[in-house]
């Protein structure tokens, strides 16, 4: 996963992609972070690449959450 991540195309993904997507750059945060206690971590600046993408997740993620919360809020009261 070198290439960083846009949020056009996290929307476009389904909520389960996104969510394995999560788990699998929050594993690999686990291990930039042993790496960095150890003094092997060679790639600083991956760190807060991983840490961005895996905000910019969440943030996709509420959106979607946020989206059916008010489209069903809206057919209720309609």
């Amino acid at each position: 996963m070198a290439k960083k991540l846009k949020a056009a195309d996290l929307r476009a993904k389904t909520s389960d992609e996104l969510e394995t997507q999560l788990l699998e750059l929050k594993r690999e945060q686990l291990n930039l972070r042993f790496q960095r206690a150890v003094g092997q971590n060679e790639a600083q600046s991956r760190i807060r690449t991983v840490r961005r993408d895996i905000a910019r997740i969440k943030t996709v993620m509420t959106e979607k959450v946020k989206s059916t919360v008010e489209g069903s809020s809206s057919t209720v009261t309609s």
